[in-house]
């Protein structure tokens, strides 16, 4: 399997164990390995989000955080479009538009994403490759 990136949203003091219980979920309905997942990103609104950090420490990996003007590009590719997520942050799908930032980094990429957004509570997940 070639490696993979996921997108988070969550709302405010959204615990690092609902976005873990989301990525296994997600990983599991998939049958993806946690070792081919590369990198986590969201949107630049959430730095000071303790759960998204802790969960980056969890799994050794980077927290990629993108501006919403970043974002933007990848509105043609989503699955879902968020009018309140928009009103929050000037994102149309936080998740998904986080997920595909992150592939789209990669050399030759062409992002896509593998799986669109899920939901559990407050948080939000996509996965790109």
């Amino acid at each position: 399997m070639p490696a993979f990136y996921a997108g988070f949203g969550c709302r405010r003091g959204c615990p690092a164990d609902t976005l873990q219980t989301l990525l296994h979920q997600a990983l599991a309905s998939q049958g993806l390995a946690l070792a081919d997942l590369r990198g986590i990103a969201s949107i630049s609104l959430k730095a000071d989000e303790a759960g998204l950090q802790q969960l980056a420490e969890r799994l050794g990996l980077p927290l990629v955080l993108y501006h919403s003007a970043q974002l933007q590009a990848f509105e043609p590719l989503l699955s879902h479009r968020s009018a309140t997520a928009h009103a929050h942050s000037g994102c149309w799908g936080v998740a998904e538009s986080a997920a595909l930032a992150l592939a789209s980094e990669q050399p030759g990429s062409t992002a896509r994403l593998l799986l669109t957004r899920q939901v559990l509570g407050p948080a939000t997940l996509a996965l790109a490759c």
